[in-house]
């Protein structure tokens, strides 16, 4: 599973079918000067999250960066030593239960102790309120295997509903009946969760809404980096159903599952880099989304896309077979 990954992650970077390249740099608005970014979400803009090293045998970082936005919301990311995909994980605490979106990129819990290091954050959280720790539902943006690795630290453990990353199950337990269509509601105890189906990177693709902190949680679809695209009709709907939701809803800020992109505009890391020092922030902003959906509305056919923080990439004939192969073994 794991060389079927690595092979397709290669085969990502290496030419796209698309017919044109449009650079739309200049059409980039910064997420600093959004209005959509509030006070609140100063320390998160701010966050300089731990970015790797040039030497990984020498790394000395945790396994985890945990940032606590607030009492209830925690965001990790995984050392680029463990993985250069270094995935973010999000942690949603309501009165009764924890959502975890996403499990990694590593399996073995010995050198990736994610269930372990979620308890204890569960046990201080519910400790400081003077409550019993929350049980937990673990669900993902998508079924690639940098985003559920971790998922077997989590099936033997009690109190623990995990949404196994395949067609069959999310469609079962969010109740899709017209698929990419709808959305559905999770109540976590006091917090409204809205899952919106956002297919194109992946088939089984989500977003997720917190109507707590205002968060849209994109997972691969939309995050500082390159943005791998399989099926182009249903990634642009899927941007103009994000744009549409927020409409009627706050959001605060768009987070998605990886940074990829340097602070320079337009330039990202290469495929396999465990050190970036000079990393763009992770938040994004809903003006970036919308110039997106601006950009897509004039384009009919795959092409490639550039703008100051995000790269938009039609996935070639190679990759998507490989794509496939890989989501058959999550069916």
């Amino acid at each position: 599973m794991n060389m079927i990954f690595i092979i397709m992650a290669c085969l990502l970077m290496t030419g796209c079918n698309s017919l044109q390249t449009i650079d739309a740099r200049n059409q980039q608005h910064s997420p600093h000067n959004n209005a959509d970014i509030t006070a609140t979400l100063t320390s998160l803009m701010d966050k300089e999250w731990r970015h790797g090293s040039p030497n990984c045998t020498t790394n000395s970082d945790p396994t985890f960066d945990v940032f606590t936005y607030n009492s209830s919301s925690y965001i990790l990311r995984q050392n680029k030593c463990l993985s250069f995909e270094a995935p973010f994980i999000y942690l949603l605490f309501g009165d009764e239960t924890l959502l975890v979106l996403d499990t990694g990129a590593t399996k073995e819990p010995l050198d990736f102790a994610l269930y372990q290091t979620i308890e204890s954050i569960n046990k201080k959280v519910s400790m400081r309120q003077g409550i019993p720790t929350r049980k937990l539902l673990v669900v993902h943006s998508h079924s690639h295997a940098d985003h559920y690795a971790g998922d077997q630290q989590f099936v033997t453990q009690p109190d623990v509903t995990l949404i196994e990353p395949n067609e069959k199950a999310m469609r079962a337990y969010f109740n899709f009946s017209h698929w990419p269509n709808g959305e559905a509601k999770l109540n976590l105890g006091g917090r409204e969760i809205t899952i919106l189906p956002t297919p194109g990177h992946q088939e089984e693709a989500i977003s997720i809404y917190d109507e707590q902190t205002k968060w849209l949680l994109t997972g691969d679809t939309f995050y500082p980096g390159v943005l791998f695209v399989k099926h182009w009709q249903d990634f642009k709907q899927s941007i103009s159903r994000l744009v549409i939701f927020a409409s009627t809803h706050e959001v605060s800020a768009v987070l998605g599952a990886h940074i990829e992109m340097t602070n320079t505009p337009g330039e990202y890391y290469p495929i396999g880099t465990v050190y970036q020092p000079n990393e763009a922030p992770l938040v994004l902003s809903l003006d970036s989304l919308k110039t997106l959906n601006n950009e897509l509305v004039k384009v009919a056919k795959p092409s490639e896309l550039i703008f100051n923080q995000f790269i938009v990439k039609p996935m070639n004939t190679a990759q998507k077979t490989l794509s496939n192969i890989a989501r058959w073994m999550t069916q």
